[in-house]
């Protein structure tokens, strides 16, 4: 009997990772035109460069750093984009809040002390 409830309880865990990883995926493809258009509108304004394009690089779904029952993180969707035109190339972090309409795009060189 107990053999029979660890392997029920295994595949009820295994299909919740597996429902949870394709929302995740489907959330960071239904965000990701806004995110090249954050990233976009900061890249152009910098490199001032109208015709500049953006290609992303990487995606990741940002799970809370604490959870709990009484406290909630915020989950984010972290994109890291390319921005090239006019002989220039720029890559910008944009996260993006589950739940919002926000974006922020940053250079990553921010961070560091390394800005331009």
């Amino acid at each position: 009997m107990k053999q029979g409830w660890t392997t029920a309880a295994l595949c009820t865990v295994s299909a919740m990772v597996i429902v949870a990883c394709a929302t995740q995926q489907q959330t960071l493809l239904q965000r990701q035109d806004e995110a090249i258009q954050t990233a976009l509108q900061r890249g152009r304004f910098e490199m001032n460069c109208p015709s500049a394009t953006g290609t992303v690089l990487s995606s990741d779904f940002i799970q809370p750093a604490v959870q709990g029952p009484w406290v909630g993180g915020l989950q984010r969707l972290e994109y890291t984009i390319g921005v090239a035109g006019c002989d220039k190339r720029g890559t910008y972090v944009v996260l993006c809040q589950v739940g919002t309409e926000t974006c922020l795009a940053a250079d990553p060189r921010e961070r560091w002390g390394q800005g331009r």
